[in-house]
């Protein structure tokens, strides 16, 4: 049985991981282990900067945004020699598994130090919601919401101006900040890379509307997109309605966690510890259909999510 664990964040932070930090380290407590924060990811796992935790370590951190951990992208542990090093720090201080919050590449960490005798379970930790084993990320719902608020005090400005304001939002790599951002915002349009789109038709959607008596637009650009201040450009020469672009960038990753991220946070930190306790290791634990699950980090890794198809189509046709 498992008797001393470390737990750390790596890659990009968001919303919910002091959650997660929290409910790793009280649940461990409550079964007799020992519990040790690594900060700074792989980064501090590999150069020795970890502190024993404990039930008063993770006070009042569930309602703050980032990680009390501190995280850093880690290239050296890309290196036989560098996942050596993090093995021995571990062996060293008697680490028998280790809890990794974050993403996809976090997950590859894990899964290599797993191969090398260090039990791993990691829980995913992203706002852009790209893991595919798991209908959620910690951290996806808050950076949404955040996402929202900013376009919708974007829209005020926006309608006092009769303008058009080209909105992108983070997800390099999938939509799905951009398109429920979009719907709950009454975006004219969405635009994605997993679907193409023509500025064009566009541009003839708008001036449509603008006859039917709509005065302001926004459109939400993915991050995976980009050029939003050409698309805003090339809008305003084909439309004439003045257009400007904007940028949320990293605010999303930042804020207040919301009430599901809180939840989620919990549930995925709990059931990571209940693996461990068991001995268990490389697995990545997700939610699905409501129910948490877990999965081999190597299955879920070559896993596909598929994009909302069906919630981008009901955007476009009531975007009138």
């Amino acid at each position: 049985m498992i008797k001393k664990i470390g737990v750390l964040t790596s890659g990009g932070d968001a919303p919910g991981m002091n959650a997660a930090i929290r409910a790793v380290v009280r649940t461990a407590l409550s079964k007799g282990m020992e519990v040790y924060g690594i900060r700074r990811g792989y980064v501090g796992l590999i150069n020795g900067d970890i502190f024993k935790m404990d039930a008063r370590s993770v006070s009042d951190i569930i309602r703050q945004g980032g990680t009390m951990l501190y995280t850093a992208r880690c290239p050296e542990f890309r290196t036989e020699e560098g996942l050596q090093k993090a093995k021995a720090t571990c062996e060293e201080l008697g680490l028998e598994g280790l809890v990794v919050i974050g993403g996809d590449g976090s997950f590859r960490g894990a899964a290599d130090l797993s191969a090398r005798g260090i039990h791993c379970v990691a829980l995913p930790g992203t706002i852009d919601n790209d893991i595919s084993c798991t209908d959620y990320t910690i951290g996806y719902d808050t950076a949404m919401n955040t996402a929202m608020e900013m376009v919708d005090k974007l829209r005020d400005t926006s309608q006092s101006h009769d303008r058009c304001t080209v909105v992108e939002v983070m997800g390099r790599n999938a939509g799905f900040i951009a398109v429920n951002t979009g719907i709950a915002c009454d975006a004219i349009e969405i635009i994605t890379k997993e679907l193409p789109y023509d500025l064009d038709a566009i541009a003839k959607k708008m001036l449509e509307a603008k006859a039917n008596g709509k005065q302001n637009f926004v459109i939400v650009v993915a991050e995976g997109i980009g050029n939003a201040t050409e698309i805003a450009k090339i809008i305003e020469e084909k439309t004439h309605i003045e257009s400007r672009a904007t940028i949320l960038g990293h605010v999303q990753r930042g804020g207040i966690p919301t009430v599901r991220d809180r939840v989620l946070a919990t549930e995925l930190a709990y059931h990571a510890v209940g693996l461990l306790e068991q001995g268990l290791s490389n697995r990545v634990v997700g939610i699905r259909n409501d129910q948490i699950v877990d999965f081999d980090i190597q299955e879920a890794l070559s896993m596909e999510k598929p994009y909302e198809y069906e919630l981008h189509k009901i955007a476009e046709e009531i975007a009138i």
